[in-house]
């Protein structure tokens, strides 16, 4: 498999996203989620990210008891802090996106000590010494203590040499932007803001990534699966698509069976043509989805598909394209 480098770190340019591991909109056995790891371990993955939010912790446990078999230097590991996995009072309420039978549920915390607790508590999780790559979780709304005390605390435990690369990751471009030009980090996990129907990374995170050299983990290329498969009834940003972006899903499937190729192929293989791209953080729930996401990638999508793709202006024309169309 292809690598890439983000900082010090040695990465394959394909990874695992492990929410569907934790029971991402349905649940997963623990024998599929082993499954599941054991193809990506097979098909050459070695870059594995996760969450304590994923399952409310079963996605990091999950990922542990695999990667605990593996020689510690031969995977890379991302995990996330922002939120701490406490018991409710009383009954844990109905989750609208995890059904991973846990009662704990994630509460917001990016102060300093909240993120040291929240690194101890992942690392017990995981059952790991370690982790490579540590993230600030989604801090839309708290944007001030992510700076003044996420981030604080993953400078330090990058600069005693705890973790190899420290960001954010989130579901917008926007603030990524701000953290960049506030703090000195490695890389972001950007979710589905650079994809076949959302371009809105190019104005202005990608330039400012290329000019201070910030790796991209680009997850949600498939939008929650309406780029996987368009339907009325189809996500995106993990809630019921529009009809707009429904009928904008079902034209790039049109298009690729035009040219005889898979819209999956093709919403993979356009991310990973831009060079701030240096993974591609695919999820699976199953060793089949696995090895669909690895054929996805080496999948023939022809020129004319591309040509045609830019001629009907159906990608921001700043979009690099696969072999230069």
């Amino acid at each position: 498999m292809q690598r890439s480098r983000l900082g010090s770190l040695d990465v394959t340019s394909i990874g695992l996203g492990t929410a569907p591991l934790g029971g991402l909109f349905a649940p997963v056995s623990d024998a599929d989620a082993e499954a599941t790891l054991a193809a990506g371990w097979s098909a050459g993955i070695r870059f594995y990210d996760t969450a304590p939010l994923y399952g409310f912790g079963l996605a990091e446990r999950r990922l542990g008891a695999f990667l605990r078999q593996q020689p510690r230097a031969s995977y890379v590991v991302s995990t996330k802090v922002g939120r701490l996995l406490r018991a409710p009072d009383g009954a844990a309420a109905d989750d609208d996106y995890y059904k991973s039978g846990q009662r704990e549920r994630p509460v917001f915390d990016f102060s300093y000590d909240g993120v040291m607790r929240s690194v101890e508590e992942s690392l017990v999780r995981l059952g790991l010494d370690r982790v490579d790559v540590l993230l600030v979780h989604d801090p839309d709304d708290h944007y001030d203590e992510a700076v003044a005390g996420a981030f604080r605390a993953l400078q330090r435990l990058r600069s005693e040499g705890t973790v190899k690369a420290i960001g954010a990751g989130m579901n917008q471009s926007e603030m990524l932007v701000r953290f960049a030009e506030a703090v000195p980090v490695d890389c972001f996990l950007l979710a589905g803001r650079y994809t076949l129907l959302d371009q809105g990374a190019l104005d202005a995170l990608f330039p400012v990534c290329a000019a201070k050299n910030i790796g991209i983990l680009l997850g949600g290329i498939y939008n929650s699966g309406i780029l996987a498969n368009p339907h009325t009834g189809a996500k995106f940003n993990y809630q019921d698509a529009d009809a707009a972006l429904i009928a904008r899903a079902l034209a790039l499937d049109e298009l690729c069976r035009k040219h005889g190729t898979e819209l999956k192929a093709a919403a993979l293989q356009f991310c990973m043509a831009h060079p701030a791209v240096t993974v591609a953080v695919l999820g699976a729930r199953n060793a089949g989805e696995v090895a669909d996401n690895i054929a996805m990638s080496q999948a023939t999508v022809p020129p004319a598909f591309w040509q045609e793709l830019r001629a009907q202006n159906l990608v921001d024309a700043r979009a690099p394209l696969p072999g230069g169309a």
